[in-house]
């Protein structure tokens, strides 16, 4: 058998017994013959804790020392499984980030791989000893440690398989990627497979299974990668299916996958503001004096609608971005306001970005067309739109949000049969 990382989410390490679930799974895998690493993040709510208290010291904190803070979850977490793993007769030692050591960039907070030295790690595993990884973090060109941001395990998992040439499972509280919330659509079917390009999508657009970064680095390493749960017994028949489905969801590049669906899912994100900009100049450079202090401030726009008036000497600009950068965006613009002498600005946080995913419409046309009406035929109103090459996505009142997911989950036919 080849090599295998295994990352737990916090949910799956929250207490314990389900680090004790946790190091069944991974004995499962050192059974069947595999050489295995584990990353694991934090046991549930202590990631907040630590930001809390950095918070309580002061409200304006060195980061360096932010990090050294926040990355001990990970720590405790590393150590407890490899301590409960041994107690099963597992050989297994815990490995921080920098005894790798996986390199990264100098931005504290928010770190970049930038390198990943795997060689003594496969070393011992070839020796039959388990990995176990604390995920979130590196160490910077200071020697300082690192960390890479919410949600960073996934990343570590992914990296360090592309690392050491190996497979990734990433074991959440879900049993794999639905074409729908579960929560919201009760039709929701999970999916077998999945394209690297669309989970990417799916990821940036509001779905919470995977980090986007960790999806990205699989895609670009073709690193294979599966989403499965950790509340599933270890010991039960579906973790090691013959059909080559496997237990959770596959993902994949498009060449593996048997049929490509028109839509394989619709997601949002509540996570949206909406700024208007009314009757700003329609002048070379304006576009660039409005988004280049937002993005100065580190504030990503998404959607952009312009409409020019029948003069063409005015436009109305309306973009949204991330609901927490609102505040932070308002302050931005009304400090340019005098250079670009726009007449009113209004905003609200009261959106939602609803979105349909699929490869299959690279070949397919309708696809819009349909969304459209199918949300027009619940009288939800559109207020911006979107596109790229596998996706549509729409801005719409959050009010309707489930509304919307359920209508469009129903229009392209991926309710359960």
């Amino acid at each position: 058998m080849g090599r295998l990382v295994m990352k737990f989410g916090g949910t799956s390490v929250a207490d314990i017994e389900r680090i004790r679930n946790v190091a069944r799974h991974v004995e499962r895998e050192v059974k069947a013959g595999h050489h295995v690493a584990v990353v694991v993040s934090a046991m549930a709510g202590t990631t907040n804790q630590l930001v809390d208290w950095c918070k309580q010291a002061s409200a304006v904190h060195d980061l360096r020392e932010y990090d050294a803070i926040v990355a001990s979850g990970e720590q405790v977490t590393a150590g407890l499984l490899a301590i409960v793993l041994q107690d099963l007769g597992i050989p297994a030692r815990s490995w921080h980030g920098w005894q790798i050591p996986l390199q990264s960039d100098g931005v504290h907070g928010s770190a970049r791989i930038t390198g990943i030295d795997a060689g003594e790690i496969r070393k011992r595993m070839e020796q039959g000893q388990v990995a176990v990884i604390a995920g979130f973090q590196g160490i910077g060109p200071d020697k300082r440690i690192t960390t890479l941001g919410r949600g960073g395990s996934d990343t570590s998992g992914v990296a360090i398989a592309a690392a050491l040439d190996a497979a990734c499972d990433i074991y959440t509280d879900v049993d794999g990627v639905y074409t729908a919330d579960p929560r919201i659509v009760t039709g929701a079917q999970k999916l077998d497979r999945i394209t690297y390009e669309e989970m990417l999508e799916q990821a940036s657009l509001g779905a919470k299974v995977l980090q986007p970064r960790s999806v990205e680095l699989a895609m670009v390493y073709k690193v294979p990668l599966q989403v499965r749960s950790s509340f599933e017994s270890p010991d039960s028949p579906n973790q090691n299916k013959a059909d080559g489905t496997g237990p959770g969801t596959i993902v994949c590049d498009e060449d593996k996958m048997m049929e490509q669906h028109v839509v394989s899912g619709i997601a949002y994100s509540r996570d949206e503001a909406k700024i208007s900009l009314r009757k700003v100049k329609d002048k070379p450079g304006v576009s660039a004096a409005i988004f280049g202090p937002l993005a100065e401030a580190d504030i990503s726009v998404d959607m952009i609608v312009q409409n020019v008036s029948s003069d063409g000497a005015f436009a109305n600009l309306t973009f949204t971005l991330p609901r927490k950068d609102l505040r932070k965006a308002i302050d931005v613009l009304n400090g340019i306001k005098t250079t670009l002498d726009f007449q009113e600005m209004t905003h609200s946080a009261d959106v939602a970005k609803v979105s349909v995913v699929g490869i299959g419409m690279r070949s397919h046309a309708g696809v819009a067309a349909k969304m459209f009406k199918s949300l027009a035929d619940k009288g939800i109103n559109i207020q911006a739109i979107t596109t790229s090459e596998i996706k549509v996505s729409v801005l719409i009142d959050e009010a309707y949000t489930e509304l919307a997911v359920r209508a469009l989950h129903t229009a392209y036919g991926l309710d359960k049969a």
